[in-house]
This record gives C-alpha cells, structure tokens and sequence, in this order.
C-alpha cells in the first residue's frame, strides 16, 4: 500500500490554519494539526478532516515554548512515521494596536516569540527530521507571513517586524534545504476573514469597499488554502524560496 502524503499544520484548530489542513485532506494528505488547547473547536476540525478521508492526529501545545518543540516536532513527525509538509500557520497579532512611541518589551518579546523565535526554531526541528529521512513524495516548508511584511502598520510594529523575519527565514531555510530537494516558500495573506481581523472589521470593510485592493471582497481562508496545496504538490519544482502574495491585488504599486 502506498504512503498517503503527510503535512503538518500549527495553528490549526479554527481560521486559516484549519481552511488549510481541511484543503490538505482533500487532496490526499494525512493531517496533524497543532495549537493552544484541545477544545470543542479542536474537536470540530479533527471530526472535518476524518469526514475528509484523512487519518488525523491533535497535538496540544505552544510554538513559542521551546524547551516543548523538540517532544512537538517527533510526535508530528512520528505520527504518521515522516512528514512532507509543514506549514508554519501558527502566529498572533499585537494584544492592543497603538502609538509605537509606546510598545513595549513584553509585547515585542510576545509577537516575536509566536511568529518568529518559535516558527524559526519549529522549522529547524522539522528540517532535521526531514533531513534525515527521505520520502517518494514531494517536500516543503511553508510558511505564513503578511502583508505586513512590506506594507507598513505603525499601530502593530512588533508585528510588522515579525512577519519581515519569517520572509527571510524563509530563504535562508530555502538555501540550506535546496540540496535536499526540499522547498520552501512564503505565502503573504493580504485582509483575510479570520479571528485576528474580526477586531477591526468595520475598518476593513471600509478599506475594501473603497478599493484599498483591486478585488474587492474580502479574502477567505480557502484563498490561503488552495495556494498552500499548490505549492506543497511538487508542481513548482524549480521555484524555492519566493513569496506568493493571497493579497487581491493589494501590493500591486498603482496611481
């Protein structure tokens, strides 16, 4: 019997993070998924991705403890005995948008440890089980930035700050694991329906509805996705390292 493909997806109990894993289940991937607690809705996105096809596992835990990620990264990898994808969806925005004359140490210190100090250091303990291991199937790393990580936001500069280091991350870890035949790519959500832009929704809606992006509708989880699939298929196999924009045109320069 041949091995299904195997991704990992943090954060994934609700939002992108579970748009994501559902997408994986439907394209043939068994599923582990990770976040913060194990709830009802962590119950909801395991009960989709069996309704899917897909054997799933829950794992319970936060990224931004790393004494915790080694124990994480074998229980994700030896779930389905390999992985073959990870993608790196986990990530928090700022407690309270304001001045950044008045950021603090420990909300810088908070966004950093989820979105960057902790996917870093996930990815690296990934990277050498994937290393180590080899697989018939096509391999990746995926990881979700923003659009913040060129689009300027003063109100949330630590987390502005943090979706630029996961760019770089992402091709620095694209050089190292190229030899391996291992992929790593970006993807920048643009204003995507989600718990983290619920806060702010009425500004959104305002923002959209006077063309802040050419297409003017908001973006779905589904949208992120059906590029994530995409990428961790093989099919772009001679790209590593880019950033693929899930934005309705939001970066594009115009007069």
């Amino acid at each position: 019997m041949t091995q299904r493909p195997r991704v990992f997806v943090t954060g994934a109990r609700r939002g992108i993070g579970r748009g994501i894993a559902f997408a994986f289940a439907d394209a043939g991937y068994d599923v582990v998924i990770a976040d913060l607690v194990e709830e009802g809705e962590a119950q909801e996105a395991m009960a989709g991705l069996r309704e899917r096809g897909a054997k799933a596992v829950y794992l319970q835990g936060n990224i931004a403890d790393l004494k915790a990620l080694p124990s994480l990264a074998e229980k994700a990898f030896s779930a389905f005995g390999g992985l073959d994808c990870l993608v790196n969806n986990a990530g928090i925005s700022v407690r309270k948008r304001g001045d950044i004359l008045e950021v603090t140490p420990e909300s810088y210190d908070e966004v950093m440890g989820v979105n960057l100090r902790g996917t870093f250091f996930l990815t690296q303990e990934i990277a050498r089980r994937m290393v180590a291991a080899a697989s018939p199937h096509p391999r990746s790393i995926i990881s979700l930035s923003s659009a913040n990580a060129v689009l300027v936001a003063p109100d949330r500069a630590e987390y502005c700050l943090s979706k630029t280091g996961v760019s770089m991350m992402t091709k620095l870890y694209a050089v190292r694991l190229a030899e391996k035949d291992i992929a790593c790519f970006e993807i920048r959500p643009g204003i995507i329906r989600s718990d983290m832009t619920a806060v702010v929704k009425e500004k959104y809606d305002k923002l959209i509805a006077e063309g802040i992006s050419p297409t003017r509708r908001w973006g779905e989880p589904e949208d992120i996705a059906r590029v994530a699939t995409s990428l961790a298929s093989g099919n772009f196999h001679f790209s590593t390292g880019d950033a693929y924009h899930v934005d309705g045109g939001l970066l594009i320069h115009r007069l």
